[in-house]
């Protein structure tokens, strides 16, 4: 996607995709809205994600505990949540907000599809240049 498509996206939308470039669980979204806009309801939110995922350009999962090679724990994407549970789990106001667990092992986060990883807001030139250094 060039950078003009990525201009044609709305502010909502262009917000999931950089909590989707920042690995961010999804009440980080709320920080990559655009503070000129009037802030959306939740529903707007979820209908603007599940947009979004039944475009394939995202799915949602959790994280989950991921222990690297020297032992040091992570976090890493678990499986994709079914599409058929994600409008419940929108609807639901606690998914919009952090967890009281420091670990985020269990929230819900935005993961890029193939698809939605084409979608960039750097212009042709710039990934281009990026790609050849």
């Amino acid at each position: 996607m060039s950078l003009r498509e990525w201009e044609r996206l709305t502010h909502i939308e262009r917000a999931f995709f950089i909590n989707s470039f920042e690995m961010d669980i999804l009440p980080g979204v709320f920080g990559d809205l655009d503070p000129a806009q009037p802030e959306p309801s939740l529903s707007e939110l979820a209908f603007v994600l599940l947009r979004l995922v039944d475009n394939g350009w995202m799915e949602m999962g959790r994280y989950v505990r991921w222990v690297a090679d020297d032992g040091r724990d992570d976090l890493a994407h678990g499986d994709p949540v079914p599409r058929d549970q994600l409008s419940a789990l929108l609807a639901d106001p606690a998914s919009w907000e952090y967890p009281d667990d420091p670990s985020w092992i269990g929230a819900l986060t935005l993961v890029k599809t193939e698809a939605g990883r084409t979608i960039s807001r750097m212009s042709a030139d710039e990934i281009a240049a990026r790609d050849n250094v």
